[in-house]
């Protein structure tokens, strides 16, 4: 195996986003934050925007079909920076000593509108040589539509690339297309496969 391309998602894996960082100061009990986000601004819904849909036409959506919840809906997007607690230093660290032997590229799920906080606020997104972003491109992983708009823009061969994300169905895909695909559990983890793979 020639590995010459690391393609990393970002949500979970480089980043810590999480909607709880924010809602757990607006619900009373923890039941009734999971009830909201399994149910109201639900990750389906998310998934919407990071499609390429408007946040406002979202939100609005939303606030439509669910009344009760105005407000609270609102927050989602006005105070997302909240969601977005850190980077994760690990993995982070990762990516750098990759950096010195391969490309390093990304291919994420996330709206056009607010992946530019996270370009402004964590810099290690300087490193990398390319990155796909699904609000941009109206596509979103799964689909194997995503992965080749990152093989043909950077000219990237599947074979000589390692994915890497924590979804499953993305980790499917990509190997499907026959990138050696890691689904991410932490940076231990990580680090460990990547070791066995004598990448690092």
């Amino acid at each position: 195996m020639r590995i010459e391309n690391i393609i990393f998602d970002f949500g979970g894996v480089l980043v810590d986003w999480n909607p709880r960082y924010l809602y757990a100061d607006y619900f009373d009990n923890e039941l009734e934050m999971e009830y909201f986000l399994h149910h109201v601004c639900t990750e389906e819904w998310n998934l919407e925007q990071d499609r390429g849909r408007p946040l406002s036409e979202g939100t609005r959506l939303l606030q439509e079909k669910y009344p009760n919840f105005h407000s609270l809906i609102q927050l989602f997007y006005d105070k997302w920076e909240v969601m977005l607690r850190s980077d994760i230093p690990e993995t982070v660290s990762l990516l750098h000593q990759l950096k010195e032997k391969y490309k390093i590229y990304g291919l994420t799920n996330w709206s056009a509108e607010t992946i530019p906080v996270a370009f402004a606020r964590f810099p290690f997104f300087s490193q990398f040589d390319g990155i796909v972003v699904s609000g941009e491109e109206k596509l979103i992983k799964p689909d194997k539509k995503i992965f080749n708009v990152l093989i043909e823009r950077y000219k990237v061969k599947a074979e000589n690339t390692i994915f890497i994300d924590d979804n499953e169905k993305n980790v499917n895909a990509a190997s499907e297309i026959g990138m050696y695909a890691i689904r991410f559990e932490n940076p231990d983890q990580l680090e460990r496969k990547l070791r066995s793979l004598n990448v690092i």
